[in-house]
């Protein structure tokens, strides 16, 4: 398998809506076809893609086709991505910092509101 197949698998978003599908649990085919509301032909081209990529396996069972995850790429994913989530999570921390120290600064009166600051009902037409 190679990175970029992954890559381009994953770029597509019925394909990864797909791959949610099947983290929850193997499917067959016409399930797949039903949650995602794509036609036979169209949800058989993107097993087809994901499976290239080696994202999915496929049995057969009797008269259908089961899918289901194949969990080797999406580990090589997640280890791709560390040095990056460790980056967003820098990040993410310093932005709550931030919030934090802004937060203080806003008077206590307007910190306990409960209103929204934009009007519930929207104005009427000119």
């Amino acid at each position: 398998m190679s990175d970029a197949l992954l890559w381009t698998a994953l770029s597509d978003p019925h394909r990864r809506a797909i791959v949610a599908l099947l983290l929850e649990r193997p499917r067959p085919v016409g399930e797949i076809v039903e949650a995602c509301g794509l036609s036979q032909p169209s949800t058989s081209k993107h097993l087809k893609v994901l499976r290239e990529a080696g994202l999915v396996r496929v049995r057969q069972d009797a008269q259908r086709r089961v899918y289901a995850l194949d969990p080797d790429p999406i580990a090589e994913l997640d280890a791709w991505l560390a040095p990056y989530r460790k980056l967003w999570n820098t990040s993410l921390d310093a932005l709550g910092e931030r919030l934090d120290e802004t937060a203080s600064d806003i008077p206590e009166e307007t910190a306990r509101r409960t209103d929204p600051p934009w009007p519930q009902t929207p104005p009427a037409p000119i």
